[in-house]
């Protein structure tokens, strides 16, 4: 008889120029036994090396380091390993240094004022494959991005599901399996919903869609 399947921790670097908090956060993630913490870095060229090397599945990131900011590490991180899954995680909430957050790739971006439970729970949503956006920013980022009034129009009416889908949360093989479609379908419909909305980001997408919906 086979043993049973382990299941796969979700393996994690810390990146943040004070010490402090990065202990503060190994402490609290080191309580949950589905994440492992693979490594720290506190600047930007270390945060490069250390991701390139460890390939962790998902990294929290500071906007705010030493040697330059998190965006660019952020950059260079999914440059050398896109697989890999980038959480914003800072005090910054300049609607400039969002947008250039999406812009450079980053799949979430969290305050720090975040309790613990929820930080968990953005670390998973974010390895499963989902798009976060700390509710005190959406407001501001969506103003900041904001395309001009009627994008949605532009979509079909399948567009707009796979969007809305999208906006949800949901990953392209759940919004295959909710719509009756294939994740390769799904993925012509996206880049598609993109094109029209001038953007490249889900995230960015799923905010136009959100703004447009209030």
């Amino acid at each position: 008889m086979s043993a049973p399947a382990v299941k796969t921790r979700i393996r994690v670097v810390l990146v943040d120029d004070s010490e402090v908090v990065r202990m503060g956060l190994r402490a609290l993630l080191s309580t949950d036994a589905s994440l492992e913490i693979a490594g720290e870095a506190g600047s930007v060229a270390t945060a490069i090396e250390t991701c390139g090397r460890l390939r962790p599945d998902v990294v929290l990131l500071d906007i705010r380091l030493p040697d330059g900011q998190g965006t660019e590490a952020c950059r260079q991180i999914l440059k050398r390993g896109p697989s890999i899954r980038v959480l914003m995680l800072t005090s910054v909430a300049s609607d400039a240094v969002v947008s250039e957050a999406i812009h450079a790739g980053a799949h979430g971006y969290l305050l720090k004022e975040i309790d613990g439970r929820g930080l968990v729970r953005a670390i998973h949503e974010v390895a499963a494959g989902r798009s976060i956006l700390d509710p005190a920013v959406t407001a501001r980022v969506m103003q900041f991005m904001k395309s001009g009034g009627g994008a949605l129009a532009a979509l079909s009416p399948q567009e707009n599901r796979v969007l809305a889908l999208i906006a949800d949360g949901c990953t392209n093989k759940e919004v295959a399996a909710q719509l009756g479609l294939s994740e390769k379908t799904v993925k012509n419909y996206l880049s598609t919903v993109f094109e029209k909305l001038h953007v490249s980001r889900r995230a960015e997408a799923a905010v136009i869609y959100v703004q447009e919906k209030r």
